[in-house]
């Protein structure tokens, strides 16, 4: 009956299950091409999280600024945000494999730029501009796998890129402690960007070999308007997110009103462009029409403001509360890498079967092992903590693996090919925001917490830690809402398709 419905509901509104003439023989180099995108996709990733341990070393090597080591790492994050949507829609118009190839190869000089940078504005500019190569290379990936996949293929597939996700997210911290350790000296954080070199070179020799030509299938123009109508909302509402730490937010508060009328001001031009029968930068009937879309963007979005923001306090907790190493820091926190790593692949495998209720039960896993994990931290030695922590934190990962890949499955499943890119997009630009909201909100509450206990970092721990449950209840609730529409439109599709009793 499951696999019935499915057929039923996978030939209804978006036709991402339609193949059309050319779709008919599966390309026979996909799974290659998939691990060359993934890889890419891990390193344009990684490089969000892992330059965190690296900051004290740079800011000594090149005389930096506080405000200058502050924007190596919030600038990345919000070229990055910018660049989705309309990478996105470039990769629909003028083909996904140029897209990749270029934004990749990008990446390559940038991250080679900033492992030689002599100053700290050199550094800066390097990271500015490698973002936006990160931002144009995510939507490829989703958009990609959408082109090259179907049926049950995808959901592997998905559940391959949302492991993807997961482990560059966490495995971060213990990346840069290890390469930090091999490199020593002054100028060993140079190498947390020259280790992209020649893992980028190799794979964009592979690319250009495996990746399938023509892309979309459909050319068109990219909306101009749109594109500085969205970028400028986007923009406008991370920037004092990225600028928290230095008071970004009683600075530029006023922004967010900004970003607000920017974003209603694109929501209007999008549905304008419509009606002219033009092609949009993001089609408002993606959020209107195409099921399950809306939803799984929303549940990314507050999932992630829980879920990266507890990375940045667990290393301020290991490190300057207990005076733990970057590495010890990063090796605390691996047990929820390993199990999201494992937990996703066989999501992606489950996604079809389970549908919304594999992210209600991921989501459940998260909150009880970040809540228990707070528990555990609040109580547990100082001596005895990176062991009791353990089995709270691969928890967590358990449930972390079953959110990311079946949420992105499930919102892209119904979403034409030709839109793949800007969906993708607009489905990540809407994690880097959440991400944004959790980097900057749970760190601020951790140091608020600790200087009105006289530094207590227990306290602090804990208070963020409930912070990041409550962001990850809420995900759940949209989960659960959406888990129940999901089993409503299955059991209406059941009866269209089933043929009516016939009549004595």
């Amino acid at each position: 009956m499951t696999e019935r419905v499915n057929e039923v509901r996978s030939t209804g509104h978006g036709g991402s299950e339609q193949p059309g003439p050319a779709d008919d023989t599966p390309d026979p180099r996909r799974w290659r091409a998939l691990s060359v995108t993934l890889t890419a996709g891990f390193m344009s990733l990684l490089d969000v999280s892992i330059v965190a341990v690296a900051l004290p070393s740079m800011r000594e090597s090149l005389g930096a600024s506080p405000a200058a080591i502050q924007w190596v790492v919030s600038g990345y994050a919000l070229t990055f945000g910018l660049a989705l949507v309309p990478a996105g829609r470039l990769g629909d118009a003028v083909g996904r494999r140029w897209m990749f190839l270029a934004a990749l190869a990008g990446f390559v000089v940038c991250s080679a730029a900033a492992g030689a940078a002599r100053n700290e504005g050199m550094l800066v500019a390097a990271r500015l501009a490698q973002g936006i190569a990160a931002g144009a290379l995510a939507p490829q990936n989703s958009a990609l796998i959408q082109q090259l996949f179907r049926g049950a293929e995808r959901g592997r597939a998905f559940g391959f890129f949302g492991a993807t996700v997961g482990i560059s997210t966490a495995a971060g911290p213990v990346l840069g402690g290890v390469i930090l350790a091999l490199a020593g000296g002054p100028g060993g954080w140079r190498w947390i960007f020259y280790v992209n070199v020649p893992i980028g070179l190799v794979a964009l020799v592979l690319a250009a070999r495996l990746l399938p030509r023509g892309g979309s299938g459909r050319r068109g123009h990219v909306d101009v308007v749109g594109v500085a109508l969205l970028g400028g909302g986007v923009l406008a509402l991370m920037l004092p997110l990225v600028q928290a730490e230095s008071g970004g937010l009683a600075r530029l508060w006023w922004l967010f009103a900004v970003g607000l009328a920017l974003l209603a001001a694109f929501a209007l031009w999008e549905r304008r462009v419509v009606r002219h029968g033009a092609e949009p930068l993001l089609d408002p009937r993606l959020i209107t029409q195409t099921p399950g879309y809306a939803s799984g963007a929303a549940l990314g979005t507050v999932y992630f403001i829980g879920f990266s923001g507890v990375w940045l306090v667990f290393a301020l907790f290991f490190q300057t509360g207990l005076g733990w190493t970057p590495l010890q820091s990063g090796l605390a926190v691996t047990p929820f890498a390993l199990g999201s790593a494992v937990s996703a692949v066989f999501g992606g495998r489950l996604v079809y079967r389970y549908g919304r209720r594999l992210t209600v039960i991921g989501l459940t896993g998260v909150l009880v092992g970040i809540a228990a994990t707070g528990v555990v931290l609040g109580f547990t030695p100082a001596g005895s903590v990176g062991w009791a922590v353990a089995p709270a934190l691969l928890l967590g990962g358990l449930g972390g693996g079953l959110v990311i890949s079946p949420n992105v499955t499930m919102t892209l499943r119904e979403v034409p090919v030709r839109m793949a890119g800007s969906a993708g997009g607009a489905l990540q630009t809407g994690q880097r925001f959440g991400a944004a909201i959790g980097t900057a909100t749970l760190p601020a509450l951790f140091y608020l917490v600790l200087s009105s206990t006289g530094n207590d970092f227990r306290a602090a721990i804990a208070a963020a830690l409930a912070t990041a449950v409550v962001g990850l209840a809420v995900a759940l609730v949209i989960a659960v809402v959406e888990w129940r529409g999901e089993v409503h439109r299955v059991r209406r599709a059941a009866e269209v398709a089933l043929p009516a009793e016939p009549h004595p």
